[in-house]
């Protein structure tokens, strides 16, 4: 059984999927969206989806650090909703507070390029929330 991670931002979303039997997360692919001309992915993560048998998709949810759900929580809500409906698949809330700053840490430490990084950071914020709920089911 696949589980799929989401980081979704307003310009991208990272992509990560797990192993088959559930252990670790890899990253798959950042895909570019437009949260302002209501262009998500659907139909690219619908063909990975398929691809990769899917069964579940974690979406990572950015709570306030006051544990509160701002706006980017409430697009990822919306975004697991529609994933639901066009897909019928199960799409869990994972609390993704710091994921993004982590990734960002361990690139640096790694010395990473500026350049680099801005390309690879969302879809390794996927790989540490996708890993996250793995690691608490195991």
């Amino acid at each position: 059984m696949r589980v799929m991670g989401l980081d979704v931002g307003s310009k991208t979303v990272g992509i990560a999927i797990s192993d088959e039997l559930g252990w670790t997360a890899q990253g798959l692919e950042t895909l570019k969206i437009n949260e302002e001309a209501n262009s998500f992915g659907f139909e690219q993560i619908g063909k990975l989806i398929k691809e990769y048998q899917i069964e579940k998709v974690v979406v990572g949810f950015p709570k306030n650090m006051n544990g509160t759900i701002g706006p980017r929580g409430e697009a990822s809500q919306r975004y697991a909703n529609e994933l639901e409906s066009r897909f019928g698949i199960t799409a869990i809330l994972w609390d993704e507070r710091l994921t993004t700053m982590a990734a960002e840490r361990v690139l640096l430490e790694a010395d990473v390029s500026r350049k680099k990084r801005k390309k690879v950071i969302d879809k390794m914020a996927a790989v540490m929330i996708l890993q996250g709920y793995l690691d608490s089911k195991n």
